[in-house]
């Protein structure tokens, strides 16, 4: 019932060479002693995160089993790199992986077809006894899932189990931990420093951004979180943790057979001191807690990595009268009179940007996560005003966040002449959008015009001043007043 990975030269061994060698009696068990040096980790935010151990080889001269009982549940299995620290020549000749750890479940299968004891309780005294039943079934099925199991007592079939289970004593072959198990060759005796390092499923992170806004004025504070995520099985004492923040390409595979629900916790850091420092590496960016952590089972911890404080920001309303929902953007050359036309959106929406420089007190790379707004009302309590998401944003880039549709500003949009002449190849069509601002002060809407019947065209007319977004894309800046109306007209002239 259980599942034993063989790997022969899926093994890595760094700086040693694989020699030819005669068969022969291994020595007696040699176990993996405890880590000489704290683990570290790099989570990757794709569900994967590369583990770096230290470790003690006992070992003998000639040939060796050694067993490592420290591995996670998602450990894959052909990643697995075994390091000699003092570079004395050995040679793993054979890898195994145990994923079964030991279980109720577990056990009664391997007793299907056999008579075990069961301990039940009767009456209100709680008085024991022994019941004999013979495991027909044992409802244990691997990878997960369950089935009735079927116990035989006095005769007679039951699909649940008359009793706790007693079990004799544990057989050699049976595991309480995700195991390793090497097959070594070695020239030399004794103990030596050595590490393992492998890539384990099961671990990933995330950030998230708060973002407060006073009642009144053009400035935000900033705070990121980094959420780590520990699903592997396993818990890590006083890791060295870094967080590598990219889009890393890893070759699809099926998923994991089984995984444990796991959060990671984070100890505090030294105060005045940088939480979490940042920097290039290859073509990611690498987060460094710079205080070891322990990662404890079912936890669920945060690190404050950036903060910014009165950082510049402005607050952006858009209105785009295209109804994109309805319509689907024409590919070719569009002649339909009625394309676009029937109805239009009301919405205006309210977008805030930023910059993210040292000179607007940011200016770290900020990686993929999700950004809440925040603004404090008229008596100073904070009240969350929508919320999006930012793709990995390099220093010096500008962000730009929709965070909902304006309630007192409103838009609306109609055509008010359309004219083709099909033997000189050419028509014209013209617009009136108008944005109505209900609020107490002055708004600066920007009008967004998608010329979508042709990519051969020119503005004939306009009541205003406009910019040219891209090929097919105009942009008119409106500033409405105070209980007051923005009207926009243009004639757009196509031909072919």
């Amino acid at each position: 019932m259980r599942k034993t990975l063989t790997a022969f030269v899926c093994l890595v061994i760094l700086g040693f060479t694989v020699k030819n060698y005669a068969a022969a009696p291994a020595a007696d068990k040699a176990a993996a002693g405890p880590a000489e040096a704290a683990p570290a980790l790099t989570i990757y935010n794709r569900d994967f995160a590369v583990v770096r151990q230290g470790l003690t080889l006992d070992l003998h001269s000639g040939l060796n089993r050694v067993s490592f009982p420290d591995a996670t549940l998602s450990l894959e299995p052909d990643s697995v790199i075994l390091r000699d620290l003092t570079h004395r020549p050995i040679q793993v000749l054979e890898q195994n992986y145990r994923n079964d750890p030991v279980s109720q479940d577990l056990l009664l299968s391997m007793f299907e077809g056999k008579t075990i004891d069961f301990v039940r309780y009767k009456g209100n005294a709680g008085e024991k006894e022994i019941v004999q039943g013979k495991v027909i079934r044992s409802g244990f099925v691997p990878h997960g899932g369950s089935q009735q199991p079927i116990i035989e007592v006095d005769g007679k079939l039951q699909f649940f189990l008359p009793g706790q289970p007693l079990f004799p004593a544990l057989g050699n072959d049976t595991i309480l931990k995700p195991t390793l198990h090497w097959l070594i060759r070695s020239d030399n005796n004794g103990a030596t420093p050595a590490e393992i390092a492998y890539v384990t499923g099961g671990m990933s992170w995330d950030a998230s951004y708060n973002i407060v806004a006073p009642e009144h004025g053009d400035t935000i504070d900033l705070v990121g979180w980094v959420t780590m995520n520990n699903r592997t099985g396993k818990t890590f004492e006083n890791a060295r943790i870094k967080l590598l923040a990219g889009d890393v390409n890893r070759v699809q595979q099926m998923p994991m057979a089984k995984s444990m629900a796991m959060r990671d916790a984070m100890n505090e850091a030294v105060a005045g001191a940088p939480v979490v420092t940042e920097k290039s590496f290859d073509e990611y960016h690498l987060y460094t807690l710079q205080n070891a952590t322990t990662l404890r089972d079912q936890e669920t911890k945060q690190v404050e990595f950036v903060r910014g404080a009165s950082v510049k920001s402005q607050r952006i309303y858009v209105y785009e009268g295209f109804d994109t929902s309805r319509w689907g953007w024409y590919g070719g050359l569009n002649q339909d009179p009625n394309y676009g036309t029937t109805q239009s959106n009301s919405k205006v929406w309210v977008m805030q940007e930023f910059k993210n420089s040292k000179d607007n007190n940011l200016g770290m790379p900020l990686p993929h996560g999700r950004v809440r707004f925040y603004r404090r009302d008229d008596d100073g309590q904070l009240q969350f005003t929508g919320e999006n998401t930012i793709d990995h944003t390099p220093a010096d880039e500008t962000i730009r966040l929709y965070t909902g549709n304006a309630f007192d500003v409103v838009g609306e949009r109609k055509r008010t002449d359309f004219h083709v002449n099909s033997q000189q190849r050419w028509f014209d069509e013209s617009f009136e959008i108008k944005v109505r601002n209900h609020k107490k002060e002055a708004v600066q809407v920007r009008v967004v015009e998608r010329l979508y019947r042709w990519t051969n065209w020119q503005l004939a007319e306009a009541s205003q001043k406009w910019n040219k977004k891209d090929a097919q894309t105009v942009e008119f800046p409106v500033t409405v007043q105070p209980d007051s109306e923005g009207v926009v007209r243009y004639t757009v002239h196509y031909s072919w």
